[in-house]
């Protein structure tokens, strides 16, 4: 990998780390259904009108635009204002790779190589170390919601792979078309009409600046950039830098919201990040059968949400922060 594009990829992982620090930002200026709402609706619009429709069914669009952004996002939004600190928040979250090779083996099919299976029980033993450290400091609702929404985000990822979106920019952007509507509704239900004027009526530089940093620089700029290093190098080389963005989003919890680290946290740490890296990296996966994960059932290209056909390959999922 070139140091240009090295760079890139640390960027797009510190990026993605100090995102949560601005989210607990955000959620001083809004409810947290509100928060995720808007987050989505500033991504998409007007990118929406400046690139194409992803070349795949409308289907999956919606479907990873519900699993991703109104239940994983809405989640971690509503977990983080319930009490779950910004920096345990973005380690706890890298168990999507444990739900995402669960998944994988139930609805595409694939085995999983020995040392996967140890990665995952070591990253299993790093979320039961972090649950003891929430429990001793804050509410364990808050912390079950983030664990949901990590289940949720291996479910999108399980879609992403099997839409096989050609281009990770337009994928972003036009995912985040469908999750304002229904986490308006959510707001409006749950948190009410008044908390969201009240929002919308306070809204100062520092709310302002939350939401655009969280829906351009994070989304857009970082989902964008991160297509690009995984159409240039192979998955393989690029997927381990997200092993980084916990280490970004803990100290940065640590420097600007005097987030302690404890020893139990960084035991998690240690558990969590060593366990998703043998999940994630610990030998390639084979397919029952002998065919390629990326590759449908029978002699062709699977049948997608609505009736097409999805391409033979499916490209590694980008983490969606």
């Amino acid at each position: 990998m070139r140091p240009f594009h090295l760079f890139l990829a640390v960027l797009v992982a510190a990026i993605w780390g100090v995102n949560f620090v601005v989210i607990e930002v955000g959620l001083d200026h809004f409810p947290p259904l509100l928060f995720t709402a808007l987050r989505f609706l500033v991504a998409a619009v007007p990118a929406v009108f400046l690139v194409r429709r992803p070349g795949v069914a409308l289907g999956w669009i919606v479907v990873v635009g519900l699993t991703l952004g109104v239940a994983k996002f809405g989640l971690v939004f509503t977990g983080m204002h319930l009490g779950m600190p910004a920096g345990l928040t973005s380690l706890v979250l890298q168990v999507q790779a444990v739900f995402t090779a669960v998944f994988a083996v139930v609805f595409l099919g694939e085995r999983l190589r020995p040392l996967r299976y140890l990665g995952m029980a070591v990253a299993l033993g790093g979320i039961g170390v972090a649950a003891w450290a929430q429990g001793a400091s804050g509410p364990l609702a808050a912390f079950s919601m983030i664990i949901a929404a990590a289940a949720f985000w291996g479910l999108a990822n399980v879609a992403t792979r099997r839409a096989a979106p050609p281009d990770a920019l337009s994928w972003t952007v036009w995912v985040s078309l469908v999750p304002p509507l229904p986490l308006f509704a959510l707001s409006l239900l749950v948190e009410g009409p008044e908390a969201g004027l009240a929002a919308l009526r306070g809204l100062d530089l520092a709310g302002l600046g939350a939401l655009l940093f969280i829906a351009w620089v994070a989304t857009v700029f970082g989902f964008g950039v991160w297509g690009f290093l995984l159409r240039e190098h192979d998955a393989s080389a690029v997927a381990p830098f997200t092993l980084l963005v916990p280490v970004f989003g803990m100290v940065s919890a640590w420097v600007f919201l005097g987030e302690e680290i404890t020893w139990l946290n960084l035991l998690a740490a240690v558990l969590l990040v060593g366990g998703v890296a043998l999940t994630a990296l610990g030998g390639g996966r084979s397919r029952a059968g002998g065919g390629d994960p990326g590759e449908g059932d029978g002699d062709g290209p699977g049948e997608d949400l609505s009736g097409g056909r999805t391409p033979e390959r499916a490209p590694s999922a980008a983490p969606g922060r």
